[in-house]
């Protein structure tokens, strides 16, 4: 890794390539009682048959989310005499008001990768166990307007303040051990105890800049911290500058930290043809037992000369690529942010929580299709979001059930659906919380990077349960 200040920037600076991982199942599938892991949702759900995942093949989701998109980063070149199609939006072919009426208070990227290694699922001791092993890894990212606006703006603007400029990155390995059994007739409850192996993890955030105009430079001031817990990592500095980190390394992989987390879940049918559900979901922590600290020295302000190699000069008739002018923007902003080494301590984080909220009404006229509504809220400060959904879900044949959904969040709108088969012996789905309709040529999604896909094939074996 080239520098640590690509955790705050590759997700925004390669937008249309931020692909990160998350073990939570596709949201989709939350009313299906045929979802194989409809578990992973919410511990109280009880599997149709027992089954177990074909290794590595079981459940694969990978997506992302953010309120910002590809479009709002590169644009087309109005001149045609030049030599590339694209540009990005620090070119001076893009205006200012152009690029900066698209961006929010506070753009985000949340992307995530869900690997389900082996999973099985099996009725015993009055109620359905799981045993799954799975790779999670969340990345989030946080980039104030006022840093776009300083990017673009420049010496049009004296002073700049910019504040929660941040990211974070969080991978682990996951060994989880479920029950769900019934209470009463009314009332299922379900726990998950899990074992948690830290492959690594990195915080970076700067809670206040300050850049003033002085000349023709920059005087930055700035106020961050940075943690870095990989095993036998290390940071690299600047034998021109002792002690500025110039980047991060590490000799051998391994296992950096351990900890500890729980699911709980409940589902209560109110009503023959109302069922109401909650879950609660990584509940936990990990310790980190080789965390590097690094942080900004504001006690005094450092020189910063600016966004100076980005210009893309159409009069040159040889304009930099959009990889170029990607690269170029990266080298400036890691000028603009500069961590000191601190030393090492141990380090524990929480785990990201989920709590999901559902309620399932069968429709009266025809008791194959209902309507759910669920309230998902990730709580994870400062990268919170939460999400609504409404889905409608159909269940024509006793191995067959699809659902289609519309869901408003923090990251906007979008259309999910999902098809499930589960006949006697295997299960098959497949399915999107996040559906888009315009791609590049590299099929990666033009306006709000909000999409998924998720599938899985799992055997299936012993008597139908539900």
């Amino acid at each position: 890794m080239k520098s640590l200040v690509l955790i705050i920037i590759l997700a925004f600076l390669a937008v249309g390539a931020v692909i990160n991982v998350s073990a939570q199942t596709l949201g989709s599938s939350y009313f299906l009682e045929g979802s194989t892991y409809r578990h992973q949702l919410n511990p109280a759900f009880m599997g149709e048959r027992n089954y177990i995942s074909i290794p590595m093949l079981g459940n694969i989701n990978i997506g992302a989310n953010s309120n910002v998109g590809l479009s709002d980063f590169v644009y087309k070149f109005n001149d045609p005499t030049n030599k590339y199609d694209l540009t990005t939006f620090m070119s001076s072919t893009v205006g200012r008001d152009e690029f900066l009426e698209k961006l929010n208070t506070t753009n985000r990227v949340n992307a995530n990768v869900g690997l389900t290694i082996l999973s099985a699922g099996f009725y015993a001791w009055g109620g359905f166990n799981t045993i799954e092993l799975g790779l999670k890894s969340n990345t989030s990212s946080n980039l104030p307007y006022e840093l776009f606006n300083f990017m673009k703006t420049g010496m049009d603007q004296d002073v700049y303040h910019i504040k929660n400029f941040a990211a974070s990155s969080n991978s682990y390995v996951e060994l989880a051990l479920g029950h769900a059994r019934k209470i009463t007739d009314k009332l299922t409850v379900g726990t998950k105890l899990k074992l948690l192996a830290g492959a690594a993890n990195f915080d970076a955030k700067i809670d206040q800049m300050d850049v003033t105009l002085t000349g023709d430079k920059w005087e930055v001031m700035a106020n961050g911290t940075l943690n870095a817990a990989v095993s036998s990592g290390y940071f690299k500095t600047k034998s021109d500058n002792p002690g500025e980190i110039s980047g991060f390394d590490y000799d051998t992989p391994g296992i950096g930290g351990y900890g500890a987390g729980a699911d709980f879940g409940a589902t209560y049918q109110l009503r023959e043809d109302l069922t109401l559900s909650a879950s609660v979901l990584d509940l936990g922590f990990i310790s980190w037992k080789n965390n590097l600290k690094g942080a900004t020295h504001n006690d005094e302000p450092f020189i910063f000369d600016g966004f100076n190699n980005i210009a893309v000069k159409p009069e040159d008739g040889d304009p930099n690529s959009v990889d170029t002018q990607f690269d170029n923007t990266r080298d400036d902003l890691e000028d603009l942010t500069k961590f000191y080494d601190e030393g090492k301590s141990s380090r524990t984080t929480m785990l990201a929580t989920t709590v999901n909220l559902g309620a399932e009404y069968i429709l009266p006229f025809y008791d194959k299709l209902s309507v759910g509504l669920l309230s998902t809220t990730r709580i994870n400060k400062p990268y919170t979001w939460t999400k609504a959904m409404l889905a409608a879900n159909v269940r024509p044949l006793h191995w067959l059930d699809a659902s289609v959904n519309y869901s408003y969040s923090t990251f906007g709108s979008s259309l999910g659906w999902i098809l499930n088969l589960h006949p006697k012996g295997f299960t098959f789905f497949v399915g999107s919380d996040y559906m888009f309709t315009k791609v590049n040529p590299q099929f990666l999604p033009v306006n709000d990077l909000n999409t998924n896909i998720c599938l899985g094939f799992n055997i299936t074996f012993g008597q139908k349960r539900n």
